[in-house]
């Protein structure tokens, strides 16, 4: 009888705990979302700007959400535990916070918040879990908006690339077309590839999509392949795209770029290229093992 009270105690204890540790971790989140508000709000604006300013952080942040999900359901059966270590991690970051404060950059405070999430989850879920999430984790870095200084000539060979492609397929189809620098002229007017049709965006998010889904693939050549088609299969995508709106100018005029279809246009981008990186990194094995279980559930019926 002492035995059975005593067990039970012990469940009650270990039940309260856990209710307690949950309170705990909801209350210092809400706290943090206080304390980062302002900069929640400002990644929210550059996120949201355009399909092509940074359009793919909300994607990646719903996918690295998606995949912590996963990989913690995993890992339920392990105790409930906390590092010490997490404060290593979780000072540094309230400190580029706190200087932040006065710099009003916005950007460092961005990355103090993402800083911030390993240690958080060292103190909360424990080691064992974080080294299961913290890759994961680590891709946020690349939902960051990179200043246009760091960029500038990158957007600027890429320009070069889209245009001298396009003009290159253009007078391969038959369609007459003069180009210099970054500008394209056809009959129905000209036009210049800017910055935000060199396709940096996809670029950005195909290569950040890749790498995710390199690390969750169980193939060595699929994500060596995954990693190496990326870059190329975005700026083929972006080619396509500037080649169709040019066609698009030549037949209607340059009134066709102020409607739907240039922003149409640019969210195409993501939703071919995504899907194709997504679909290369699958992991054949568990369509293998589908593959099995139903011819052994058809000779047990």
């Amino acid at each position: 009888m002492n035995t059975i009270v005593i067990e039970n105690s012990t469940i009650n204890t270990e039940v309260t705990s856990e209710t307690q540790h949950r309170w705990l971790l909801w209350l210092v989140l809400g706290l943090i979302g206080i304390l980062y508000a302002p900069t929640i709000e400002w990644l929210w604006e550059r996120w949201t700007m355009s399909v092509w300013h940074n359009g793919h952080g909300i994607l990646v942040a719903a996918l690295v959400a998606y995949l912590i999900r996963g990989e913690l359901q995993k890992l339920s059966q392990l105790p409930i535990s906390s590092s010490p270590w997490g404060f290593a991690v979780l000072i540094p970051a309230l400190f580029l916070h706190m200087l932040d404060t006065g710099i009003h950059s916005q950007l460092l405070s961005a990355f103090a918040l993402l800083l911030s999430l390993p240690g958080f989850a060292l103190l909360f879920l424990g080691l064992d879990r974080t080294k299961a999430i913290i890759f994961p984790l680590g891709t946020l870095i690349l939902t960051l908006p990179i200043p246009l200084a760091f960029t500038e000539s990158l957007h600027l060979a890429l320009r070069h690339i889209a245009t001298k492609s396009v003009a290159w397929l253009l007078k391969l189809f038959g369609v007459p077309v003069f180009s210099y620098a970054t500008t394209l002229e056809v009959e129905g007017g000209n036009l210049m590839v800017a910055d935000a049709c060199s396709g940096f965006s996809t670029l950005y998010a195909a290569l950040t999509i890749a790498i995710l889904t390199a690390y969750f693939c169980h193939s060595t050549w699929r994500r060596i392949l995954v990693l190496l088609i990326a870059a190329p299969l975005a700026i083929t995508v972006n080619i396509v795209r500037v080649l169709v709106l040019t066609m698009l100018v030549n037949w209607f005029g340059l009134d066709v770029l102020a409607t739907s279809a240039h922003e149409l246009s640019g969210l195409l981008t993501f939703m071919i290229a995504l899907p194709i990186i997504f679909f290369l990194g699958r992991n054949p094995a568990i369509e293998a093992e589908a593959d099995l279980v139903q011819p052994i559930t058809e000779s047990k019926q």
